[in-house]
């Protein structure tokens, strides 16, 4: 999914919020100087249109990853967010194909997971492991095609890289991964991940209405 400008991203927008889409490949936000990212991307656009240049990360998605995020314009609607957030009342569904069939069409997965900040990784971790943390998802399989299959996945927590560990895990790892996915990994040709963040479903943090976003499959993915 590419983009000119960063107005294509935005799937709506008004005085508290900004949700866009952001694209495969651009980071969230970058330490690296002169490195475009979808935060400082949208600080430019809001100081093209003059209005106060605050904005809030209220969720991260993987840079290789794309799909919808929500961002804050003001202190009022970031604390009303983070609290949705911490409270586990932001719905967040993924889309995404893998390389094998899950054995079970529906599950949850349940597991402790370690990130490894060196490395850029993370792992799934013991029990008794100092530093681990719980990460759940359920997954329901939407679409089968050879030996790959299209797959809906409702993420109740927000580990790093949790999606594509649990699912290498549980023995159907993503298409594309390069980092998780024995069949990518050393590649040498650039593959497009097959995960997007496709569905999120919160409240307005100033009016409390219901907001609700979805996009389509993605056309890159190999089952759609």
């Amino acid at each position: 999914m590419g983009y000119t400008v960063i107005e294509d991203t935005i799937l709506y927008e008004d005085k508290d919020l900004l949700v866009c889409h952001k694209p495969a490949g651009m980071p969230v936000q970058s330490r690296q100087v002169g490195s475009q990212d979808m935060e400082h991307a949208l600080l430019g656009y809001l100081a093209r249109k003059k209005e106060p240049l605050y904005l809030a990360v209220i969720h991260r998605l993987d840079q290789p990853v794309e799909g919808i995020l929500v961002f804050a314009k003001n202190k009022k609607s970031a604390a009303g967010l983070n609290k949705q957030m911490q409270d586990g009342k932001m719905d967040k569904y993924y889309l995404a194909v893998t390389s094998k069939i899950p054995e079970k069409k529906s599950g949850r997965l349940e597991n402790w997971m370690i990130k490894d900040a060196k490395k850029n990784t993370s792992r799934i971790a013991k029990e008794s492991e100092a530093g681990k943390k719980k990460a759940v998802l359920e997954y329901q399989v939407l679409k089968e095609k050879d030996e790959m299959a299209l797959v809906e996945i409702h993420l109740f927590t927000g580990r790093h890289h949790q999606i594509r560990v649990q699912t290498a895990n549980a023995g159907f790892p993503l298409y594309g991964d390069t980092k998780y996915n024995p069949e990518f990994v050393g590649t040498k040709e650039w593959v497009q991940i097959a995960l997007c963040a496709y569905k999120l479903n919160f409240a307005h943090p100033i009016t409390k209405k219901q907001m609700k976003f979805e996009l389509p499959t993605p056309e890159h993915f190999p089952v759609a």
